[in-house]
């Protein structure tokens, strides 16, 4: 039996009774949709992408999201709320994705019971698991499942799936939400949230599609974080790119050494659900 077959053997039990995908548009819940919407070929039943556009998102990434779901032909909704209103997420303590995974997802489970599905699932993979997720405990309390987690799906091996499936998401960089570019205990605004997606928004057009980037924000401070790689490109655009910056409201402008970190604020804290 095949990675994919296995997949399959798992939400096949699941799908009589209906499946709802929270569908952000990147690597994971494409694939994971995919191979759902290849399984609603053979068998119908209900299937439902679920996103939520929220002030963490740019609008991009909403409307890829849609043109997504349109084009694997999967039914799909798109809702709004505002994080910012509960204060244990504006303050931006080290557990805010737990506040705000829990806000979004019990938005969507109260749509899978208008709508008669019993199942909520999430495109969470097993690299997940060693990193600092707070947001898994929220998904976990709520009953939310991640089949491609607890089949040990790596994103090396969703990436290596997608080529073969032929997603355009296969090589797409992580989007993670733009509260991750803030460090913790820094208040959260729709203006500073605006400020940082602007300003990496504008590095991306100066940088390979699939380059991973981030501008990381400490006070009124850009720091960027590119792979080594991307160096020289960067000072090779280092006018425009101080100018564009410095316009959108930062003092100065720095490029970190140490390159590109997922989760580089994140790196003192327990992988512990």
């Amino acid at each position: 039996m095949n990675r994919i077959d296995e997949l399959k053997l798992n939400l096949r039990f699941l799908a009589p009774q209906g499946i709802a995908l929270a569908f952000s548009g990147g690597v994971d819940s494409t694939f994971l949709l995919s191979v759902l919407k290849e399984l609603h070929d053979e068998a119908s039943f209900p299937l439902l992408a679920l996103t939520m556009q929220t002030v963490f998102q740019p609008d991009n990434e909403t409307e890829a999201a849609k043109r997504q779901t349109a084009e694997l032909g999967v039914k799909s909704e798109v809702f709004s709320c505002d994080p910012l209103a509960l204060p244990e997420i504006r303050s931006n303590p080290p557990d805010r994705c737990y506040w705000c995974k829990r806000k979004i997802f019990q938005t969507f489970l109260d749509v899978c019971r208008a709508r008669r599905i019993a199942h909520l699932l999430d495109g969470t993979n097993a690299d997940d698991s060693h990193v600092y997720r707070p947001g898994r405990r929220a998904l976990k309390e709520l009953g939310v499942l991640s089949p491609l987690a607890s089949l040990g799906f790596t994103k090396q091996e969703i990436r290596e799936l997608s080529a073969e499936r032929g997603l355009p998401t296969a090589s797409k960089p992580s989007m993670p939400c733009l509260a991750t570019r803030f460090e913790y205990g820094a208040e959260l605004t729709p203006e500073r949230i605006g400020q940082a997606g602007r300003g990496e928004a504008f590095l991306r057009t100066l940088l390979p599609e699939t380059a991973d980037v981030r501008l990381r924000v400490q006070g009124k401070n850009a720091r960027i974080e590119v792979s080594p790689a991307s160096f020289e490109l960067m000072l090779k655009n280092r006018a425009a790119i101080a100018e564009t910056l410095h316009e959108l409201g930062f003092e100065f402008v720095t490029l970190d050494l140490e390159g590109y970190r997922s989760g580089c604020y994140d790196k003192n804290l327990t992988t512990e659900v």
